[in-house]
């Protein structure tokens, strides 16, 4: 007698994959058209991208029409968790091609200049996120969150800085040959490594309970993934690239360089830390290889930038509910958060350029950089809502402080860098840039390959 078989797991039922197919289809078309139009008046595209999913969630389209928005986006957890995965996809893939991007020779040859913003930079703002969380309403916290670990997190959330957008920033605004953009780009660096080392700390703290134990371990667990991407993961990228790259066309490569950011995700996320980590360390290894050629890696800039990141941001929009700032006590704590996430990186990062030896407007100029939270601040609040930490007022208030923060900094740096003399050395590298100022602006775009090593840029 055969065994009994399990039934076959049934497929997504019709009516469910017509209405995600809608959803994406939709979103993605908004997220393009309002993205291209924030560019346009001078604002990120992640701005109009966010807006989106603010506009056809609870904020928007649900107070309008209210039957809708319950039937594109019902309230079925499966539903939902659909989009998540695209989402979640999306963002990893992000942060793996922003790790390509960084530069470490870079952080190496302005270390010290650069180390003392960034320390001012982080410990300010992160005291004072750590106070306000303390301090917040406990209506505001989730229930059954420990306040530490939402203090902690909340401290996160406001000392991290946004290394693509002020990238993108300083070269739109043509202030990456200066020293000032130089030294705001390897700051930034240091403040996103720190940023996922916490963020990472922290969600293992949330999801088991709170213990010294728990925090070594998590430190353990972060150098031990550290000591194995600077031992062996270093070669095996390499080596998996190389055979990538013996094939004709990207497609090798870019397979590849998916597989290697998605698997080192399920790593970090084995270990209990986030998979973002995992790929964001990833991407450095895959940027520091040196095997590969960079048109090879076009083709998933250009579909993660312009496909998946979007889609993310839409989706993250989709979760605010700016209705709950109608309450005075959201509304008050929103402002106050604000306030000290602004205050706070100024503050540090200024007093940082001060005691480093630079003059007032240089230092302005790099806490208006600094203060951008942008790509990395929706990160870290999607990820503290995913995991329980952030309530959805909190989540909205870090969302709006990551929105505000990318809005002012760029009149601020045009006022500020208005009033730092050029230098010599400046001259040089802008000579140098308007040398492939159209390769610049095309990769930037997103129409060719990644962006150029920093260190070529610095040369």
């Amino acid at each position: 007698m055969l065994p009994s078989l399990a039934a076959p797991i049934p497929p997504i039922a019709a009516h469910g994959l017509l209405v995600f197919l809608l959803q994406v289809g939709l979103l993605l078309l908004l997220a393009v058209v309002l993205g291209r139009l924030a560019t346009r008046f001078g604002m990120p595209a992640v701005v109009g991208e966010l807006f989106v999913g603010v506009a056809l969630g609870p904020s928007l389209l649900a107070w309008a029409a209210p039957a809708v928005h319950d039937w594109l986006f019902p309230a079925v957890p499966e539903q939902y968790h659909l989009l998540d995965a695209v989402g979640q996809l999306g963002v990893l893939l992000l942060v793996g091609i922003t790790g390509m991007q960084m530069d470490l020779g870079l952080v190496r040859r302005r270390g010290a200049t650069a180390a003392g913003v960034s320390a001012g930079g982080l410990v300010v703002p992160l005291g004072l996120g750590i106070g306000a969380g303390y301090a917040l309403p406990g209506t505001l916290i989730p229930e059954g969150t420990d306040t530490t670990v939402f203090a902690l997190f909340l401290g996160v959330a406001l000392c991290v800085s946004a290394i693509p957008v002020i990238a993108r920033t300083l070269i739109d605004m043509k202030l990456l040959h200066r020293n000032i953009g130089q030294l705001t780009l390897t700051a930034g660096v240091i403040d996103d490594v720190f940023g996922w080392f916490m963020l990472s700390v922290v969600s293992a703290m949330a999801v088991n309970a709170v213990s010294t134990g728990t925090v070594f371990t998590s430190l353990g667990y972060l150098v031990a993934i550290v000591a194995f991407a600077a031992t062996l993961g270093r070669p095996l990228v390499r080596g998996a690239l190389r055979v990538a790259a013996k094939a004709d066309g990207p497609g090798p490569t870019v397979a590849t360089a998916v597989v290697l950011l998605v698997l080192a995700g399920a790593g970090t996320h084995a270990l209990g830390l986030e998979a973002i980590f995992g790929a964001f360390v990833c991407g450095i290894l895959i940027g520091s290889a040196g095997r590969v050629d960079p048109a090879k890696l076009a083709p998933l800039r250009t579909v993660v930038l312009s496909v998946l990141a979007p889609l993310f941001f839409a989706t993250a929009g989709l979760r605010m509910d700016l209705t709950a700032l109608v309450r005075p006590e959201v509304l008050l704590t929103g402002l106050a958060v604000l306030a000290l996430a602004i205050a706070g990186k100024f503050a540090g990062a200024y007093a940082g350029a001060r005691l480093s030896g630079l003059n007032r407007w240089e230092g302005l100029a790099l806490g208006a950089g600094l203060n951008v939270r942008g790509v990395i601040g929706i990160v870290v609040a999607m990820v503290g809502l995913r995991i329980g930490i952030l309530s959805v007022e909190v989540y909205t208030i870090v969302i709006l402080v990551a929105i505000v923060t990318s809005l002012m900094a760029p009149p601020i740096l045009r006022f500020a860098m208005a009033r730092v003399e050029h230098t010599a050395e400046e001259e040089v590298r802008e000579a140098q840039h308007q040398a492939w100022t159209g390769r610049t602006e095309e990769v930037h775009s997103g129409r060719t390959g990644p962006a150029r090593p920093l260190d070529e840029l610095d040369r």
